[in-house]
């Protein structure tokens, strides 16, 4: 049979080419969608399985044979069984010699094996081309619409007019190939799919633990306080209150830590004197988490608007203002109006509403269709320049909910200060950190060490005005 031309990467083939016939090994419910949608797209499909006579649901237009049978149609053979099943392609190596064999298996844990499967695919018929692909998608994925579920395949393979070929039927299937490189990345492919938000993990741990955190610390606060000194019941300040405060509190630090590492980054540049040593892992992981962490802080964001949009309806909201009313009619008293608390109170919800609004934006441009859309330049605008905005007005937002009660004893209860007192601490840090970093004596050095000066070489060149330190 003749090969496909490998010359070329194109978007669509002609009809003659799609005649191609291509052998799948497995009928089951990966292998029966892949079929059916290369026969939707031209090719020629055929099954091979252990029993033909009893596979049954194939897909209309595909035929089905053993093995051996099956494997001497075609030259490119996808194998859609288990790697435990492998065993049965020994007794067919001169069948499958100068074959293409297409693995798309994967394993039930993150490196269950020594070797890949396809490299143990590869050892079993050592005179076949093995190609990794197909194995991060599913059999939905191929069944839904393009729009519906991830189209990108991860290829890879040792041999590259194999690997080319399985790439051309990638792109007449409509999805998306990524070469991958050769075979030695295929532990790499398979321990992706099996991968629960590798990049999510800490950020979500961080998030409950401050949750938990403050929750039990309002608790201790605003209910447990009141009830050993005043006999109060406030436990219904569990439901609204107390979330209301950690919520904002924790969107607040969430926030601050996005802008933490590169604070962190820049100190140990001017430490170092040099961009050309790496940052220790854990600074590495925490910076490629920033996005993560960012999400989640909105979301507590939207979680506080909510909470806070629901406060008039509230009982004991309601409670209070009529029997406030009722007291200052009996008495006929009324509390005269300070311009200054009006001055602070719409200060307050006014920073708050500037930067939820800045916060949203920050969330869309960091989806990747919107990103996408934007230059690195503009991307960076928006993610650093209006990032520390949106910190700067947040963190304003909470002095002034604060006012005054920051200084006063009164809001100590067992020496504890308020939650919001606690939420300033690396958000004021970040911030005056990063003033003292943009004063032009600082930024000046940070900036040629970025551009590529070291100070610890004996003779360097600064890019930014062509001169030699020594």
């Amino acid at each position: 049979m003749e090969k496909t031309s490998t010359d070329a990467l194109p978007l669509y083939t002609n009809f003659s080419e799609k005649q191609e016939t291509i052998c799948i090994f497995g009928t089951g419910d990966f292998g029966r969608s892949l079929g059916l949608k290369m026969l939707q797209c031209g090719y020629s499909v055929v099954f091979g399985s252990r029993n033909p006579r009893m596979s049954s649901l194939l897909p209309s237009g595909a035929e089905v044979f053993s093995y051996s049978e099956a494997a001497q149609k075609s030259d490119i053979i996808i194998l859609t069984i288990h790697r435990e099943h492998y065993d049965f392609l020994t007794e067919l190596t001169e069948i499958l010699s100068e074959k293409i064999l297409v693995d798309v298996s994967n394993n039930l844990k993150i490196n269950q094996y020594p070797e890949s499967n396809a490299e143990y695919l590869a050892q079993l018929v050592p005179r076949a081309h093995v190609v990794k692909a197909f194995n991060t998608i599913s059999a939905w994925s191929l069944q839904s619409g393009a729009q519906d579920a991830s189209r990108q395949v991860f290829v890879c393979g040792n041999d590259s007019k194999a690997k080319q070929r399985v790439v051309d039927i990638v792109r007449t299937l409509g999805l998306t190939p990524l070469d991958q490189g050769s075979l030695m990345a295929a532990n790499e492919i398979e321990n992706y799919p099996l991968q629960l938000f590798p990049m999510w993990r800490f950020p979500f741990y961080l998030s409950a633990a401050l949750c938990v955190f403050f929750f039990f610390y309002c608790v201790i606060r605003e209910v447990i306080y009141p009830y050993v000194y005043e006999k109060k019941d406030t436990t219904f300040r569990m439901a609204i209150s107390i979330p209301n405060r950690v919520f904002p509190v924790t969107a607040l630090i969430l926030l601050a830590l996005v802008y933490l590492p590169g604070v962190i980054a820049a100190i140990l540049q001017l430490y170092r004197g040099t961009k050309f040593r790496r940052f220790p892992n854990w600074l590495d992981h925490w910076m490629l988490c920033r996005k993560q962490l960012g999400l989640i802080a909105l979301g507590f964001a939207f979680l506080h608007v909510l909470y806070t949009l629901v406060i008039p309806i509230r009982y004991y909201v309601r409670w209070k203002l009529q029997n406030t009313s009722a007291t200052q009619a009996t008495s006929k008293k009324e509390n005269p109006f300070n311009t200054s608390y009006a001055w602070l109170s719409d200060s307050y919800v006014a920073l708050g509403i500037l930067g939820f609004f800045l916060f949203v934006l920050l969330g869309i441009t960091s989806l990747p269709s919107v990103s996408n859309m934007v230059n690195w330049r503009e991307f960076r605008f928006v993610q650093s320049k209006l990032g520390y905005l949106t910190l700067i007005l947040c963190t304003a937002h909470t002095l002034i909910y604060g006012g005054k009660r920051f200084l006063s004893p009164y809001i100590l209860r067992w020496y504890l200060p308020s939650s919001y007192v606690l939420a300033l601490i690396i958000p004021c840090t970040v911030l005056v950190i990063k003033f003292i970093l943009i004063l032009p004596c600082i930024d000046k050095t940070l900036t040629r060490i970025r551009q590529g000066w070291e100070r610890n070489t004996k003779f360097s060149k600064s890019p930014l005005n062509g001169k030699t330190d020594i």
